[in-house]
């Protein structure tokens, strides 16, 4: 089946929708840091907006788990929307009680109010499906229907993603629409050479990405704390570099697949290998194969691949025609050791197809190293639900829109 999108519900003036977005944003003081997530957001909403809807926005953000906190209080979100959208948005202070249903009932045709942090109610994340449903059927009569539009949710079976769908006429929002179709063209049938790199911080995290992309891709470029464990499956000493020593067999066991499918490993030939995880701590570049080598031994710790890894890398994604990229190649956030992941984010806007940064920290990892979100062929606002996507998993709130795998 189809994935239902906004077409299917008709005409939407005059109509209370319920918007599932995901608006689960970095927070500093109390101040956004990464908006991505809002301005993602920004095309469902004016689209109801101008067909007249009377638009209710809810969100999670943070763990708050099932109580208030205002320190993840969706208010800021709020105020940042408004300013976006150019148009007042209405805040309600809970998430089904007095403040949302009178700021719903103050609605009229185009306006939009934001209710509070969904995690603040218990039954959004319940593993009771009793619970979840009747929360969600609070949350349904707030509205007439529902468009969900939180990609970054749809791999979890929560009340305002899988029962309040089951409730209420839902659709995809434009968003999910182009996740899906994104997404989906990294599965089937992608253009080639097609490329795939790897990094973040375990290499457990990547295994049913690996495993499923394989029969797929021309290349897996691997880099971020996860290589260290390619390396020492190898025979290399790692030092204090992360390593997850259980996954050694299962990562030869991908190392070998790959050889005999003519799968190409890009492995890094040097790593940054500092004294401490420190912004401002001591550093050499040396060969991946003696990271024990420098002045720090048996105790230094690998924080990024090296330049000539990077530049590898960097070509092998500029060179080919479909490339997908879900993790920092190093610690980006200190300034040292963010040369690999800002030469990988480089190349990827030099791809001529379609470059895809996977969500997560690699999409702050971009932002944060200056590049503009227009640079990329898309840039996905679901780490893990883009993961569970191209391991070939069933997601359950796209599952409920009618998407099939």
């Amino acid at each position: 089946m189809a994935l239902r999108t906004l077409d299917s519900l008709g005409s939407l003036a005059g109509t209370r929708v319920v918007v599932r977005c995901d608006l689960n944003v970095p927070l500093q003081d109390g101040v956004i840091t990464d908006d991505g997530r809002v301005r993602a957001s920004l095309n469902t909403l004016n689209t109801l907006i101008n067909q007249g809807a009377r638009v209710i926005v809810c969100s999670h953000l943070g763990r708050p788990d099932g109580a208030p906190n205002p320190k993840y209080s969706l208010e800021p979100v709020a105020q940042r929307l408004s300013e976006l959208l150019g148009k007042p948005v209405a805040f309600a202070r809970d998430t089904v009680g007095e403040s949302a249903q009178e700021a719903v009932a103050a609605l009229e045709d185009g306006d939009l109010a934001v209710i509070e942090n969904l995690r603040f109610n218990p039954g959004e994340t319940s593993k009771d499906v009793q619970e979840r449903t009747a929360f969600a059927e609070q949350l349904a009569a707030l509205g007439d229907a529902m468009v969900s539009d939180g990609f970054g949710v749809v791999h979890r079976k929560q009340a305002s993603v899988y029962e309040l769908a089951e409730i209420l006429p839902s659709a995809a929002g434009s968003l999910i629409e182009k996740e899906v179709d994104v997404l989906d063209r990294l599965t089937e049938n992608p253009e080639r050479p097609y490329t795939v790199v790897l990094g973040g911080s375990k290499v457990s995290d990547k295994l049913g990405v690996i495993e499923h992309l394989l029969p797929r891709v021309d290349k897996i470029c691997v880099g971020g704390g996860m290589v260290f464990t390619f390396l020492a499956a190898q025979g290399h000493a790692v030092g204090k570099s992360l390593l997850e020593a259980d996954q050694l067999e299962t990562v030869r066991g991908y190392l070998a697949d790959a050889r005999e499918r003519g799968v190409e490993f890009v492995l890094p030939v040097d790593i940054v290998v500092a004294e401490t995880f420190a912004p401002d701590a001591r550093h050499e570049t040396v060969s991946a194969d003696a990271i024990e080598s420098t002045a720090f031994g048996d105790q230094g710790i690998g924080l990024d691949i090296g330049p000539t890894s990077a530049a590898a890398i960097a070509e092998a994604v500029a060179s080919s025609r479909t490339v997908f990229w879900n993790g920092p190649m190093g610690v980006f956030e200190m300034e040292a050791f963010a040369g690999g992941t800002r030469a990988v984010a480089q190349a990827l806007t030099e791809v001529d197809g379609l470059s895809v940064v996977g969500g997560g920290d690699s999409a702050a990892a971009v932002r944060q190293l200056g590049f503009a979100d227009d640079q990329f062929g898309h840039i996905s606002t679901g780490g893990g639900a883009s993961l569970e996507f191209l391991e070939g998993k069933k997601l359950p709130g796209l599952e409920i829109l009618g998407w099939e795998q």
